[in-house]
């Protein structure tokens, strides 16, 4: 326990100030997206099957360092222990997709509907009304959980990594089973075609390369050099390269989107409102059932961690599929991308600051802020 805690004591200032990291990365990008638009269209244009390749290096190294601490064992524990992952299974697909409808058609359609004006094009040929457009982007990020940096989210607000883990594993089949089927129903569209490629590489790029060379890695650093050296040696030198990669993402994100950003930024702080708003929402949600379940903060945590965050390359990919590039969706779900990582940042701080007074005896037991 000592080693736990001596460990984020040397990490304490660097996270401390995490949150003025990331609002001057989301400067930066934006600075250099604009100054430099034909290098970041160069290198946005990177992908393979909607799945971009310099934010998978980035995800990869964010991943990695949280995939080599985790002790197996405890993941086969997390997994005896079904009430974390039925509570997010139940948020994400049966609360999540409809509360997000609700939210997005009472601002985008009712509330901002005369700031929204005109019509757009659909690959279909189809014309509609843009605010409509904006909603069904909301609506695809709404019904696709986050299967990659949720892993993150869950790591800096200090919940247990190994149920994260199967958490992230039982939503991500779930996906591939209920995305199409449930997008279809809400959108109104009667085939909906489904990105299997996406959801399967970024599962595997984002979750099982990083999942796989961190348990191999962990086990050969340990037969070779020992538990103690592997705890106070290796793992310490490696924790900083997630925040760090993290940071860079956020670079890459912003840059690809600074021509954007500084295009529309109206159509932009109108979209990004009811995210914001069903982002909240629902971590508040289960995070009060998870308290209500009796649920331990190490668990109560990631439960609304995932239930919050989206997976943003399936909802980009869908849209890009589905109405087209320049769609009024796929820039809702481009606003996503760019408000998640803020968002999250700041209901981890909640998460944190909240556990002393509703989660009193296990913050006493274990001395962790």
């Amino acid at each position: 326990m000592e080693r736990v805690v001596h460990e984020e004591r040397r990490l304490s200032v660097f996270e401390q100030y995490l949150t003025i990291w990331v609002f001057a990365c989301i400067g930066l990008g934006i600075l250099l997206g604009k100054l430099f638009p034909r290098a970041a269209v160069t290198l946005d244009s990177i992908a393979v099957y909607q799945v971009s390749i310099p934010i998978a290096i980035c995800l990869f190294f964010m991943m990695y360092p949280i995939m080599v601490k985790i002790d197996f064992h405890e993941v086969v524990k997390a997994g005896k222990t079904p009430k974390p992952v039925l509570l997010t299974l139940f948020i994400n697909w049966c609360v999540k997709p409809f509360t997000m409808m609700a939210i997005a058609v009472f601002f985008l359609g009712f509330l901002f509907k005369a700031a929204l004006p005109g019509t757009e094009i659909l690959k279909s040929g189809e014309t509609v009304e843009l605010f409509r457009s904006y909603i069904a982007g909301c609506i695809l990020l709404g019904i696709a959980p986050c299967t990659a940096m949720v892993l993150i989210w869950g790591h800096l607000a200090r919940g247990n990594d190994g149920h994260t883990l199967v958490m992230v594993a039982i939503n991500s089949l779930a996906m591939l089973f209920l995305y199409a089927p449930l997008g279809g129903w809400l959108l109104g569209v009667n085939q909906m075609p489904i990105p299997w490629e996406t959801i399967v590489l970024s599962v595997l790029i984002y979750v099982g390369l990083p999942l796989l060379l961190g348990y191999y890695s962990r086990k050969w650093v340990i037969a070779r050099k020992g538990r103690k050296w592997f705890e106070d040696e290796f793992v310490r030198y490696l924790t900083p390269v997630s925040i760090l990669a993290l940071l860079i993402t956020l670079v890459l994100l912003f840059s690809f989107k600074g021509e954007l950003i500084t295009n529309q930024p109206q159509i932009i702080l109108l979209i990004a409102i009811p995210l914001f708003i069903q982002t909240c929402l629902i971590f508040g949600l289960t995070y009060a059932l998870a308290k209500w379940l009796r649920l331990p903060y190490q668990d109560a945590v990631p439960s609304a961690l995932v239930g919050a965050s989206n997976h943003f390359e399936v909802a980009i990919a869908t849209s890009t599929v589905l109405f087209g590039l320049a769609s009024g969706a796929s820039l809702a779900t481009v606003v996503g991308v760019l408000i998640e990582v803020p968002v999250m940042l700041g209901l981890v701080w909640f998460a944190k600051i909240s556990r002393p007074k509703l989660f009193p005896e296990q913050h006493q037991v274990s001395g962790r802020g």
